[in-house]
């Protein structure tokens, strides 16, 4: 099973998009702050707002691609706190 993810920074007020085989570890990834990638650049930590597990790593790429849609991101934004 893979799970797809949104994440949220309420102080850079960014959402991030993605997917993974283990949230737990990803998501202590993202708010270690290592490396190059998106959420690194951002001060705050990271919360995981919404997750849905997939079976195949094409059914979460497929949904991935759906949330950061404009549609997509409508949806998501209904799961921000405040």
């Amino acid at each position: 099973m893979l799970e797809v993810y949104v994440l949220y920074n309420a102080v850079a007020n960014k959402i991030y998009i993605g997917q993974t085989n283990n949230l737990k570890v990803r998501l202590a990834s993202h708010n270690n702050k290592r490396g190059n990638h998106f959420t690194a650049k951002f001060e705050g930590d990271w919360e995981l707002i919404y997750s849905e597990s997939v079976a195949t790593r094409s059914e979460a790429l497929q949904r991935e691609r759906q949330l950061k849609s404009s549609r997509g991101r409508a949806f998501v934004k209904k799961y921000i706190p405040g």
